[in-house]
């Protein structure tokens, strides 16, 4: 699918900030008795989980700038939305193991909490697992935050957006070809490298004077390949730096692939030329401009971005319609206290899709009554 130029470094290790800031701090609460909110097949969701998950969004909100009392009273709102959107969640995550997907995604979670470690230096899981706990960070919890959300995007890729993309045929894709031909005319493209410095274990004032320094050292001459070797700390899967083997280089990308922060730092840089230094969660990053190729007004077929235009067209349709089926072929049943708020946004697949707190998208169905009406009830 499109990709975009990011920092190459490790996503997930901003992944894994996001996630696990509102996984803390549970101590101190008021512990009260459970109750079970909603049953979906085997598995319940709970007064409690849906409490947690309420504390995250408002601790999101919060971080967003949002006062403490405006982000409880957004948040305290939208409980219905968010019960409807754990019920998605369970939904997605039975889908997985149906799938067999366990494995991919527990593969991918030791990837990413590697890739982590290896940015901060670290050598091992286990001493991850240590420094994380002498931080207040509970690392079984963020993996199975991560574990969640890896499963849920796995499924809706594998078994939405993959159907679309390649479910194409040779014709559909020319129709829509000489229909759109605007939005298939050669944009222009830039190939780039990067000095990247990051801010693990340094002050950000330290990292920002030497990302000025080596820009006006580009600037006045210097080149910028041998500045990427000997200055850039992007690590590669082996944990060591990538610069002494790329000489910086990041590759070649069309205009509109670029991420918008991107974009902007590099609009008016002519080949040749640096950007000022853009700032990411992980540290600083210098972009040199090898080479700039111009566009062209005419149309270009190229069969993979015509699949991507449409998928990307049809995907959040193609899921509604594949959360309505899931919801259609399980047994959902919502307390009675919940049922009256929560089963509007489980309704109709006509509907706009909700959204959840953390993105989840809950697309509707009328869940409960087909549920209880087929008889579909989970098995004892």
């Amino acid at each position: 699918m499109r990709l975009k130029l990011i920092s190459i470094s490790l996503i997930a290790y901003a992944l894994v900030l996001s996630l696990v800031a509102p996984a803390l701090a549970q101590e101190g609460e008021a512990r009260v008795i459970d109750e079970v909110v909603a049953q979906v097949d085997n598995d319940v969701i709970t007064l409690s989980m849906v409490k947690r998950e309420m504390k995250e969004a408002i601790t999101s909100l919060q971080q967003e700038g949002k006062s403490a009392t405006e982000a409880a009273n957004q948040i305290n709102s939208r409980q219905p939305e968010i019960i409807a959107s754990l019920i998605n969640e369970q939904l997605l995550l039975h889908k997985g193991k149906e799938l067999g997907l366990n494995e991919e995604v527990e593969s991918e979670v030791n990837a990413r909490m590697l890739a982590v470690a290896k940015q901060q230096s670290i050598k091992t899981l286990d001493e991850l697992r240590k420094v994380m706990k002498e931080s207040g960070f509970d690392y079984d919890t963020v993996r199975q935050t991560m574990r969640t959300e890896l499963m849920k995007q796995a499924v809706l890729s594998r078994d939405v957006d993959a159907k679309i993309f390649y479910g194409l045929s040779e014709k559909e894709l020319k129709d829509y070809f000489e229909s759109h031909k605007d939005k298939f005319k050669k944009p222009e493209s830039l190939t780039l490298s990067e000095i990247f410095l990051s801010l693990a274990g340094k002050s950000e004032a330290e990292v920002k004077a030497k990302a000025d320094q080596l820009i006006a050292q580009a600037r006045g001459g210097a080149d910028f390949a041998q500045l990427a070797v000997a200055n850039s700390e992007r690590l590669g899967q082996d944990g060591k730096p990538v610069a002494p083997q790329t000489k910086g280089l990041v590759g070649a990308f069309q205009l509109p692939d670029l991420r918008d922060n991107i974009l902007e730092a590099v609009k008016n840089v002519k080949a040749g030329g640096v950007t000022e230094p853009i700032r990411s969660d992980e540290g600083y990053q210098i972009l040199h401009v090898d080479e700039r190729v111009p566009g062209s007004d005419a149309p270009v077929f190229n069969e993979n971005r015509i699949r991507e235009t449409i998928t990307s067209e049809r995907a959040d349709k193609a899921r509604v319609e594949y959360m309505d089926r899931l919801r259609k072929d399980a047994y959902i049943k919502v307390a009675e206290s919940y049922r009256a708020a929560v089963m509007p946004f489980l309704n109709t697949s006509s509907t706009a899709p909700a959204t959840s707190s953390n993105g989840t998208q809950a697309p509707a169905a009328s869940a409960e009554k087909r549920s209880e009406k087929s008889g579909n009830k989970p098995k004892k």
